[in-house]
Formats: C-alpha cells, structure tokens, sequence
C-alpha cells in the first residue's frame, strides 16, 4: 500500500505527523529548504567564539577548540537501558529534520535528503533509554550523527537488525538498501545534535495516542451511561453555558449525542457520571495545550547558537520547560479522568445501579466480572505513579555553568507509558458495561474479553 507522504517544511508538523511516520503509516518528503541553506551560508561566515562551532562546549565554553567536532559526538554518543523502539526512533528523526528546515541550525543542508531518506527506508540509529534531562538530546543525536559518519552500525529496516555503514560518502540513494550516509562536517557537530528531537517525538506519538483514547473514552462512558440507567441530565447545554470551560462543553455536548437517556430513579448520580464532563473535559483542555506547546517546538528554531541573520545568539530555547510543565498537567489529568473511569467501573458491579445480581453474575454467589476491578485499579496505580511531576525537580552539571533541567525527556517517557494503563483501565469499564447491558453470563476468563475490547481501543 502506497503511504502518503507528510511534507516537512519547519512550519506544519504536527503530533498526528509524527505518529503516522513513526509507526510507518506515511513517509516524509523534504519542502524547500531556503532558510537551512540561509542559515549555512550565514554560519560560514561567521567569526569570533561561536558556542560549539569555535569553543568547546558545557564548562568549556570558554576554551577555544579547532577541529573538534567529531570528538564532540564521540564522547556524547552514550546511553544506557534498553535501545528504544524503531518507531520512537523514526520519529525523532522526522522531528529533527523538519526542525532543521525551520533553519538556525547553520548545518549544511546537504544532510536533509539523507535524513528524509533514512525514515523512509526504514534506518533508525540504537538508541538507548536513559541519557538526557530535558536540555537536549545530546546522546541520542550524536548517536545518530555516529550512525551518519559511518562509525556505528543503523539499525536495519529489519526490526532490531543492524546494517553495514554502507558507503563512505555520497547520496544514500547510491544503492538500493544502502545505509544512510553523510559526510557531517566537525563545525556542523554540535549543531546537529543541540536538540530535543527525541524528546518531542516521544511527546507527539503520546498526545496522538492520547487523543484517540480520550476520544474513545467518551464510547465507553455511553456504555456505562445506559447500562447503570444514569441521568442525563448534567450534560444539559445550560449546564455547561454556567461554566463555559471548551472541554467540559465539547465532552458533554459529544455524550449528549451518544447517549439517549430514559427516566432516571436517581436525584442524582455518583461522581463517576455526574462529574464526568467536567473531569474528562479537565483532561481534553489539558491534551489541547499540551498538543499546542509540543506542536509549537515541533515547528521551532530550538537552536543554540541560533544563526539568525549574519549573527550566532546565544540563548536558551533548547530548554524543554514549556512541555514538561504541559506534559505534568496532562498526566494529572489523565489520571483525574481514570479514576471516574473506576468509579462507573465500580457501580456496574452494584445492583441498585444494574438491576441484576452483584458484579454482572448469572446466579446467586458467583464472581462474574468482579475480577475487573482487580485489574483496572492495577492499572490505575501504575497510572498514578506514572503521574508524578518531574518539574519539581533539577539539576546542576558541567561544573555548574548547567544550573537548570526541564526533565521534559523524563515527562515525554511517562506520557507514553500511561498509554498502556489508561487503555487497561477503559478496557475493564467496556467489558463490565458491554456485559451489563447484554446480560449476564457464566463464570469465565475474561482475558479475551479484555483483548477484544484493548483491540476495539487502539482502532481509530
């Protein structure tokens, strides 16, 4: 099947993008790349100490160094943990490319058809989990600046397989199935890899994944909605115009529309529903900015130095704060929305809720779907601690001139990893309330049931 190709131009990349190339539903072409060839051709003319290209870097930003660069990438090239997955990889890549052609960078852009190319064919660099703190992507890029120079081995189009270096210069077109190649220049260096690339493509792929899920969260509410008999009634449109938050609005509106109540026999319902727009929709409010802050440094000259002009400015725009803090928000709101998830979960087990026997049973003492609770809130600790913010932390390195870390490495990693749980949590509630309100059934494993429903969930 033919894949759409997504153009990178510096400009339009958004989370969607990057899932889609990432997990190899679409290529990436490279658009104009005017302002990288700007940008090169300022850096070439620059003189003076210019941070990285003329000077060491960290502590040694103030010792003048020639010819260093390839030193540079050799001592950065470290990590440690388990190589991360092709698509992560894959990702980063696209990211880095179209930051690239934002322009700032000053590398030649002579390296862009090479990049585009090794996400198309499939060529990712070993990467490894552990070694950066939301100030760049230092090892994960000078890895892949490793992998371009031909001193370490791509991971194949094979997944987990490594290739040859391939040929030692020249268009990695030169032969079918050739590993990238790309004669870096030492001043391009630091340029290269003075980026959060990885970083971003670790919170894009989660705010796609992410939306999807509580896209699909409002299905499996509807279930629970007509299986417990619960009012309707907090979702009224003059309820939501008493407190005009967007989410909260466009969750109920959403469940309005899913949901045809009957005559309730509750004044009102547990939290679990008659808070569920105002919890969920916390959530959505929290997915939309923290899309917006990581699609906004998806498009971002995050360079320093930025080459700007016929000038270098040095600065901090690598710092990842903006999306750590966007990303915290996001996992607190996920978790807040979780929870209700339990609570219905937890009422379609009751009797006054169902009208049948305790926890879905079809007789008198039988367990039914009672092990579904066990399940779900497994999940949703492992949810919580998932949640914990990394923004009430930092650090100090390189002899202190580094007095400050974002951890948005750290928050993009536990976005990520709350997919899994929070689909887990969903999955239980679809189960109980499918089951509630098609009948009970004989005691039996529900492991397929949960299958089929974490199948259902990761279907657009």
């Amino acid at each position: 099947m033919e894949r759409a190709p997504v153009i990178l131009d510096g400009a339009g990349l958004s989370c969607g993008d990057v899932h889609a190339v990432g997990y190899g539903r679409a290529e990436v072409a490279a658009g104009p790349a005017g302002r990288a060839r700007a940008a090169w051709a300022a850096a070439r003319e620059l003189t003076g100490p210019v941070y990285g290209r003329a000077t060491g870097v960290g502590a040694n930003k103030d010792v003048a160094v020639e010819h260093g660069g390839h030193d540079l990438l050799r001592s950065h090239a470290c990590g440690a943990g388990p190589l991360v997955a092709p698509e992560r990889a894959r990702a980063m890549l696209a990211v880095r490319l179209n930051q690239l052609l934002a322009g700032g960078s000053g590398v030649d852009p002579a390296v862009l058809p090479v990049l585009a190319y090794a996400v198309n064919a499939g060529f990712t660099p070993p990467v490894r989990t552990y070694g950066a703190i939301g100030t760049g992507d230092l090892t994960a890029l000078a890895t892949t600046a490793l992998c371009l120079l031909g001193e370490l081995p791509w991971r194949g189009p094979e997944q987990g397989s490594e290739q040859g270096s391939g040929p030692e210069q020249g268009s990695a077109h030169s032969g079918a199935g050739a590993a990238p190649v790309f004669a870096l220049a030492p001043e391009d260096a630091l340029p290269f890899i003075s980026s959060g690339a990885a970083t971003l493509a670790d919170a894009a792929l989660a705010c796609h994944r992410l939306r999807e899920l509580l896209d699909a969260a409002l299905g499996v509410a509807a279930l629970s909605f007509a299986a417990a008999g619960a009012s309707a009634e907090p979702l009224a449109a003059a309820v939501q115009e008493a407190r005009p938050h967007p989410g909260q609005a466009a969750v109920a509106e959403r469940l309005r529309a899913l949901h045809a109540p009957g005559p309730s026999a509750r004044v009102q319902d547990l939290y679990g529903y008659r808070a569920f727009a105002q919890v969920h929709g916390a959530a959505v409010d929290a997915l939309d900015r923290a899309e917006r802050v990581v699609e906004t440094d998806l498009n971002a000259a995050t360079e320093n130095p930025l080459v700007s002009g016929s000038l270098a400015w040095h600065n901090g725009n690598f710092h990842s704060a903006p999306v750590a803090l966007a990303l915290d928000a996001l996992r607190a709101a996920l978790v807040q929305t979780a929870q209700l998830g339990a609570a219905r979960l937890a009422t379609l087990m009751d009797p006054a809720y169902t009208g049948g026997l305790p926890f879905l049973a079809d007789r008198p003492g039988a367990s039914g779907a009672m092990i579904l609770e066990y399940v779900a809130q497994d999940a949703l600790a492992e949810l919580r601690h998932l949640a914990g913010p990394v923004t009430t932390g930092t650090a100090v390195i390189s002899l202190g001139t580094e007095d400050h870390a974002g951890f948005a490495t750290q928050a993009a990693r536990q976005a990520l990893r709350c997919v899994e749980p929070y689909e887990i949590v969903l999955a239980c509630e679809r189960v109980a309330a499918t089951r509630a309100l098609n009948g009970p059934a004989p005691d039996r494993p529900l492991t397929g049931d949960l299958d089929a429903a974490l199948s259902a969930l990761r279907t657009p």
